[in-house]
């Protein structure tokens, strides 16, 4: 097998394995506060505390996958071109 049809398998089992994931699990979690809905901070005396609530997840420490919110794009324009 030549390079570059090994490049194109591995780069084919990628893109199936990463489809499959966001169609098995759509949400990841945030990667700015990794999971936990909010920041934290430390006290005068060193002791971690809850930060202010994560902007960009809401709170809810789950974020919607790429992949997933392509496909969700690519439908609604395929369904908003489809109806009468």
């Amino acid at each position: 097998m030549t390079p570059i049809l090994l490049a194109i398998a591995c780069l084919i089992a990628v893109t199936l394995g990463y489809g499959g994931l966001c169609a098995a699990s759509p949400f990841g979690d945030c990667r700015k506060c990794r999971g936990m809905g909010h920041g934290l901070k430390a006290d005068r005396k060193g002791r971690l505390k809850r930060g202010k609530d994560c902007r960009r997840c809401r709170a809810t420490g789950k974020r919607i996958r790429v992949g997933r919110w392509l496909y969700n794009r690519a439908a609604r324009i395929h369904r908003a071109g489809t109806t009468d």
